[in-house]
Order: C-alpha cells, then structure tokens, then sequence
C-alpha cells in the first residue's frame, strides 16, 4: 500500500519533502501534483523505477518521457538549447509547458526517443515539484496519471480520492496537495527546429504564441 504525503501546495515542508525525495533516490515510484495534472513518476537516474513507470503507463521503449528540471540551466545539462529555444523558454518558465528538445548524453537512453534524440522537459510553476527536483538534486519523470482512469477521456473523475484509490496498488507514494483535482494537460512546443512548432495547445497556449510560438 502506498505511503500518502500531505504537503502544503505553496510552502511543501521539508522534512516531508527530503523524506520523498530520499524513498525516490531508493527507486520508489509516485503519484504526485503538478501544475497541471496527477502525474507519475520516479529519480529520472534510477533505471528500474523508470521501467516500472513505463510499465504502470504501458509504454513501449521507444516512447519518450517528459521530465521535470528546476530551471533554465538546469534543462541545459539535459538537451541542446539553441538562442531562439533559449529566448523562448526563458519566458515562458516556470509553467505548464513541455519543451521537446535534443537530448545530451545526461538523458537515460530509457527515458529519449532512441530515433530522434529527443527529450520532453518542464519547469513546472509547482512549488512542490520544484522542491522535489531540488531535493532529489536529479530531474523527476512526469507523465499523466489520469490517463490510467477509465473515465479518462470523458472527464468524469472529479475526486482525487477515487483517483488514489485506483492508483495506489501501483506507486510506493501518493502526495497529496488538497487542492481540487485538475484536468488541464501542459501545452507542447517542439523546439528542434528555428522555429518553435505548438504541437498540443493546453494551459498557457495563448503566451507561448504571443511569444512566437507557430501553431501546426
């Protein structure tokens, strides 16, 4: 049974949050808030844990996964940012907005696309996923765990506790924020090229094009 952490949404208390980030370096797998949904996730260093998340999500190998950094520098340790991704992002973080960018030799092979190199990154505007990441001192695997209800796609799951009930056999941690559940997916720019291309509009979409961002 999964351990539940209450952790205040805007000031997370450290000595929870070390004790997260701590069972996280060990290879526990969470269910945690973020800007925009419930996501999933693990150490993005830790390979078995990582595989247990592809596992819970169903997710072959060469699907890549997005991840979680604390900041701009940070997303350069991961992935190659051009002067125009730069410019961009810089204005755009932190918040709901995953960036698809080439990947250094930092990303896990397990966690990139194998044939294009490439590496989904955010810098959630999340009080308590930024102290997680900072914390664990390593990025933290995001990906949605909504997808994993049965009624996902019809938006019929409204409370966080059927949630936690249906996902708790497959985490080791459950953080709860006791905020409303939400619903709103991040917006995805793809930054490969010179041009940033919109290619999911969510939350923000509208300041990500205002800042250049061009719609597929």
């Amino acid at each position: 049974m999964a351990t539940v952490y209450k952790l205040h949404p805007e000031n997370p208390q450290g000595r929870k949050v070390e004790t997260i980030a701590a069972a996280l370096r060990q290879g526990a797998v969470a269910l945690y808030p973020t800007d925009t949904v419930y996501a999933i996730g693990c150490d993005l260093n830790h390979k078995g844990a990582v595989q247990r998340v592809r596992q819970i999500k169903q997710l072959a190998n060469d699907k890549p996964l997005t991840f979680l950094c604390a900041s701009l520098s940070n997303i350069a340790d991961y992935a190659i940012v051009s002067d125009g991704a730069y410019r961009l992002i810089r204005r755009l973080i932190p918040g709901p907005f995953t960036f698809l960018l080439p990947a250094t030799r930092q990303v896990p092979r397990l966690v990139m696309s194998p044939k294009r190199r490439t590496t989904g990154i955010r810098v959630p505007n999340s009080a308590i996923c930024l102290a997680l990441v900072e914390t664990l001192q390593n990025p933290v695997i995001s990906t949605s765990a909504l997808t994993l209800l049965p009624d996902s796609e019809t938006g019929q799951i409204a409370d966080k506790m059927v949630m936690f009930d249906a996902l708790e056999q497959f985490v080791d941690i459950i953080v709860d924020d006791d905020q409303p559940l939400a619903h709103d997916v991040s917006t995805i720019l793809d930054m490969e090229g010179e041009e940033p291309l919109m290619i999911r509009q969510g939350l923000g979409w509208q300041k990500a094009l205002d800042w250049g961002a061009q719609l597929v």
